[in-house]
């Protein structure tokens, strides 16, 4: 037994010690996160009391789950929230919005869930810095999902702040929620605990077999053993029976613990029984509503032989001595009995201040069919969406089409709500809900929008091809109804098109081109999209030489194009893959892919889109591999990891191993290539394959293994993809050339000058001089290879250009030009080493050393000792922005910000943020650059 101030804390030892280092860290000034999990009336509860007693000197923040509540948007964040609103005007900009709109206090555009969530973090933060703050959220499995799902990523931001998080989770309700985050796991008492709590409730001895069975029994579950020997005689337990003849012990044990709360329910009077009731309704806790309601009842509100029974606590209003109670007045009620309460509960509560709570109490008053209900159930759906609450609109939506009496309002709000389903990751919910819909009257439109959820949700489950049909089944409808959605599906089922891998054959990116150019569907209000529509289009159905110009045509407006709300900012986000795609592979256009993602990430940092983000900042850290600069593109895959992880999405692996392919790291690649084949296979992302046979192509001709190059880059190319065949033919013709291969590399060569001639882009220009020089002699070749060079630079692909001198120095090397290999090969070298593109180089150090020049290894940046993510701080704060801009930048918090700086400013041996740029500047001196001449 431990000493404690809570008595019923027997046996718990080891949890109160994890309780009391938890505390230790945050007296320190570190952020601690920990999800207590384990049955219900196991003691989540009391640890969390025995928490918020030992915490005395932090500021203690609570929110309770309430299954009630479940459907109301942020309710348990706005709850856990109130202490500190008197600061909210003191958050930067978007996110004060951000939180005054979820919160119901401002009307606006619906808030990224993940940007309210940063929000959050830094109004916990900015009370951290008077004194720590401890957040203790009990029954969490119970939240409204928007709310656990912000609060769940404020967790995983946290790291220098001086806040706790502590959620309790009761299993097997909540096995799903939160996994990820450091667990604390409670079982049952063991025996001796759990006997002496038994002698202890029981206020004195047992004998060892009726102990030992009770145990037992209840599994030394503590609340199970306190609450059934609560008031009962020594015979009771011993016999097993209780006053009723009704066996004690029987059935799981948290129903065994609801029924007992039942039973004691049985023996108060009636207007006590209905006043629980309201109060197990109505979770708020409002004794202003609950005396109203009870007014409406005409029920005098007596709660003393509740309190006398064990079953309340009474301060400002009445509080259930346990969520067990509040659950077993409900589900003891009679239907009608509940009915009565929350009609009463809709009558009382204000329809001004508080219309969604009295619309869903008259929902769960309705008996049978009612519009007006129904009416008021979507209007508050409406409301949801407005704050962000996606899976509160879907389940006041669902219940809206229940109550709904009219077959053709009911498939609409069914559909509606099959939507928000779908929006709010609930698949085989909205798969539901769109079967309902189906069964009632819809309108053409709403008909289009139904096969268009259909076709998300199979696309969502498998990125096979048998998704696109359906989209463009769905787009022709929307084009039939004169719908402004047609041209944004067409764009959709392309995009189907690229994920399932093929250009040709009936659900292949052409097919969908032609339909979608064939349809005469109106335009879409956004003339980006119609120009990327167009030009996508031409360039499948016509060809690269028409197809190439036509999307250049969208550029300029899907780099400029003025986004006047947030909506329309998301329908951008969502479109700019394919055009980046296309601008890609087909323009070969670095420029284009780096205006664009560039605009994709500020995009989604301005609206805080954390969706689309890691995404973005994967697109963006692909450009900067191109230029060369793997430190960046490094830091921006390792904050898009850190985001998909925050935001409990899967991380990116495809510009992981581009980067480990561009550096020859084989060992780093392998076991993601071989996850993502699998992945391909479930899923049916044959595009997947593709990539994999550029990136393996790129590895292996990097660490001159050519043949496994050489059947990589083939299956890339039979795949006959979207994307990265053009990338996969120039590492075709380099592995074909290596192992001999003449027929293979001219084949390869003749389809690449096919797809760069229409680009006219430096990209396209350097690929397709430097494969033919491979495939050239003498001074032809000599020209090329010095093309090639030219073209890269002026596409700004610097990565390529350091390639094209090694090729030239091989090629020189080998006619026996010497001289002049030496040069091509030394700047091969001085730049592949730079970039850290270690096989590359080691192919130039071997061919430096063919000519009798020795290489002397490079030392390591200054810059290398830092991890991506100091590295990023250190660089925006050597730019002179602010720590609260630079965490408004990377959704960290400024406390987050000066605990990477103080790690930074000791790596870097400075003790300011003005050193910051000339320390990030330096870096070690060279002997003549790393290279020295041998005799």
């Amino acid at each position: 037994m431990i000493a404690s101030p809570l008595p019923d804390l027997v046996g718990r030892h080891r949890e109160c010690e994890a309780l009391d280092d938890l505390l230790a860290g945050l007296r320190e000034g570190g952020s601690r996160v920990l999800v207590i999990r384990g049955e219900a009336g196991i003691g989540k509860t009391v640890l969390l009391q025995y928490l918020a007693a030992q915490a005395s000197w932090t500021k203690v923040t609570r929110a309770q789950g309430i299954e009630a509540d479940m459907e109301l948007p942020y309710a348990s964040l706005h709850q856990l929230c109130a202490p500190f609103l008197d600061d909210l005007d003191d958050l930067p900009a978007p996110q004060r919005e951000a939180l005054r709109v979820a919160f119901g206090m401002a009307a606006g555009d619906p808030p990224d869930r993940f940007l309210v969530g940063l929000a959050v973090l830094t109004l916990l933060t900015r009370a951290s810095e008077a004194r720590p703050v401890l957040v203790l959220i009990d029954d969490a499995q119970w939240l409204d999902q928007v709310s656990l799902q912000t609060l769940e990523f404020v967790a995983r931001r946290l790291l220098a702040e001086a806040v706790a998080m502590v959620f309790a989770v009761r299993d097997p309700e909540g096995r799903e929620a939160l996994t990820g985050l450091p667990p604390l796991r409670i079982d049952g008492l063991d025996a001796t605990a759990a006997g002496e709590l038994l002698e202890t409730a029981v206020g004195g001895r047992l004998e060892k077999r009726i102990r030992d069975r009770f145990v037992a029994e209840m599994h030394g579950n503590p609340l199970a053993l306190l609450e059934f020997s609560r008031g009962r005689s020594a015979a009771e337990l011993a016999y097993g029976l209780d006053s009723s003849g009704h066996p004690i012990v029987q059935g799981p044990v948290a129903s065994r613990i609801e029924r007992d709360f039942a039973q004691r329910l049985g023996s108060l009077p009636e207007a006590t029984r209905t006043l629980l009731l309201i109060a197990a309704a109505e979770p708020v806790g409002d004794a202003g509503l609950l005396a109203r309601a009870a007014a409406i009842l005409r029920i005098t509100p007596f709660t003393a032989p509740a309190k006398v029974a064990g079953l309340i606590e009474l301060g400002e209003s009445i509080r259930f001595r346990h969520p067990l109670v509040r659950s077993a007045v409900y589900h003891q009620a009679t239907p009608e009995a509940r009915r009565s309460v929350h009609r009463a509960l809709a009558a009382a509560t204000d329809p001004v201040l508080d219309p969604d709570r009295r619309a869903w109490h008259a929902a769960q008053a309705a008996d049978g069919p009612d519009e007006e209900v129904a009416a008021g159930l979507e209007r508050a759906a409406g409301r949801a969406r407005q704050r962000g609450g996606i899976a509160a609109e879907a389940v006041l939506l669902e219940r809206a089409a229940e109550v709904t009496p009219d077959r053709r309002p009911r498939g609409r709000r069914a559909l509606a709500a099959a939507e928000a389903h779908f929006s709010a990751a609930a698949p085989d919910r909205a798969t539901e809900l769109a079967t309902v819909a189906e069964l009632c009257p819809l309108s053409s439109l709403d008909r289009a929008r139904l096969a268009r959820l259909r076709a998300r949700i199979l696309f969502a489950r498998s990125r096979s091809d048998e998704a696109a049909p359906l989209l463009l089944d769905a787009a022709a409808q929307f084009t039939a109804a004169g719908s402004p959605l047609a041209r944004e599906t067409y764009l959709e089922a392309i995009g189907a098109t690229i994920f399932a891998g093929r250009v040709h054959g009936p659900a292949g990116a052409r097919a969908a081109a032609i339909a979608a150019r064939a349809s005469g569907a109106p335009p879409s209000g956004s003339g980006a999209a119609d120009l990327l529509l167009d030009g996508v289009a031409a360039l499948l159905t016509d060809g690269y030489e028409t197809g190439v110009p036509a999307l250049r045509g969208a550029l300029e407006l899907l780099a400029t194009e003025e986004l006047r709300t947030r909506e329309a900012t998301v329908r951008w986000l969502l479109l700019v893959p394919v055009a980046l795609e296309a601008f890609i592979h087909y323009a070969w256009d670095l420029h284009a892919w780096d205006v664009l993602s560039n605009r994709a990430v500020r995009l989604a940092r301005d609206i805080g889109a954390l969706g689309a983000l890691p995404p973005a900042l994967i697109y963006a850290g692909g450009v900067h591999i191109h230029y060369g600069d793997f430190a960046e593109a490094a830091r921006m895959i390792d904050e898009a990891d850190a985001l998909a992880a925050a935001t409990g999405h899967a991380p990116h692996k495809y510009a992981t191993l581009v980067l480990a392919a561009w550096r020859g790291e084989a060992d780093v690649a392998s076991g993601i290539i071989e996850e993502a084949r699998q992945r391909a296979d479930q899923r049916g992302e044959v595009s997947l394959l593709g990539a994999m046979g550029y990136i393996q192509g790129v590895l292996y001709n990097g660490l001159a293994r050519y043949e496994e190059a050489l059947e990589a880059a083939r299956t890339a190319i039979e795949h006959d993809g979207f994307n990265f065949v053009g990338l996969s033919l120039v590492e075709h013709v380099e592995a074909a050339m290596r192992c001999g291969e003449l027929d293979q590399a001219r084949a390869s060569l003749e389809r690449l000058m096919d797809l760069t001639r229409a680009a006219d882009s430096g990209w396209a220009g350097g690929a397709s001089a430097r494969s033919q020089a491979l495939l050239a002699d003498g001074d032809e070749a000599d020209r090329l290879y010095r093309t090639a060079i030219v073209e890269f630079e002026r596409g700004g692909v610097t990565v390529e250009v350091a390639r094209s001198h090694l090729l030239y120095g091989e090629w020189l090397r080998r006619t026996h030009q010497r001289s002049l290999a030496r040069e091509h090969l030394r700047k091969a070298h001085e730049m592949f080493d730079g970039m850290r593109a270690q096989a590359f180089a080691e192919r130039a150090r071997r061919e430096l050393l063919a000519t009798g020049e020795h290489v002397r290894v490079r030392e390591a940046a200054v810059t290398s000792v830092l991890t991506p993510q100091e590295s990023q701080v250190a660089t925006l704060a050597a730019e002179g922005m602010t720590n609260a801009k630079i965490g408004a930048e990377l959704f960290i918090s400024p406390h987050t910000v000066e605990w990477h700086l103080r790690k930074v400013y000791t790596k870097l041996g400075i003790n300011s943020r003005r050193a910051l740029p000339g320390a990030l500047a330096s870096s070690p001196p060279r002997d003549d650059e790393g290279l020295v001449r041998a005799g």
